[in-house]
């Protein structure tokens, strides 16, 4: 049996529900990966009130996954120097890792954007960040990737979700393109476009 590939949602408290779904899904219905969640607590609770059971290290995420998502939210404005560390190894090290909403304002703080094209809310709240240094690598794009990164804002699940499957290479693109459009356009406009997905 093959060993699944492992996905590591980081998910603090007050984490915005819409931002994992499309992703988590489609990477936890494949064969080939397995999802699990990693938190500063035990049970980090959504904006909406969804709860979810933390089961890996927070601080160990580059030995014990093969994909970090970083999950916006309201908890994200902190200067968390292990986490930082974490990330910053991980990127250095060239494993994938996506970013959405208030946890790009994370990385921006702490510096780990640099040599990085990427995107995020809005470029303005990190006026006060002294190691985000590079404003001219600033995309304004829902969701951007550059080659081991992908960063989004907060209104770009889906874009979010299209750009990570493509950089763990989960099915060819258009494949992937194809299941973006089918909740992009809705089930008829799909439908009459390329035919019924159900068929």
């Amino acid at each position: 049996m093959d060993i699944l590939k492992k996905a590591v949602f980081v998910l603090r408290n007050e984490w915005a529900d819409w931002e994992p779904a499309y992703l988590a899904s489609q990477l936890n219905q494949s064969n080939l990966w397995t999802t699990e969640f990693a938190s500063d607590v035990a049970e980090p609770v959504s904006i909406g009130g969804l709860k979810v059971e933390a089961s890996t290290n927070l601080y160990k995420l580059s030995e014990q996954s093969d994909l970090v998502v970083m999950i916006g939210g309201n908890s994200w404005d902190t200067d968390d120097e292990r986490l930082t560390n974490v990330i910053g190894q991980r990127l250095g090290a060239d494993k994938k890792t996506a970013a959405i909403c208030g946890a790009v304002d994370f990385l921006a703080r702490g510096g780990l954007l640099s040599q990085f094209k990427h995107t995020g809310n809005a470029q303005y709240l990190w006026n006060d960040f002294s190691r985000y240094v590079n404003r001219d690598d600033f995309i304004e794009q829902q969701a951007i990737r550059d080659r081991n990164l992908v960063t989004a804002n907060g209104t770009a699940p889906l874009e979010f979700a299209n750009l990570t499957l493509k950089m763990v290479g989960l099915a060819d693109d258009d494949s992937i393109n194809r299941t973006t459009d089918l909740y992009r356009m809705g089930y008829y406009a799909y439908s009459e476009k390329y035919g019924n997905p159900y068929a």
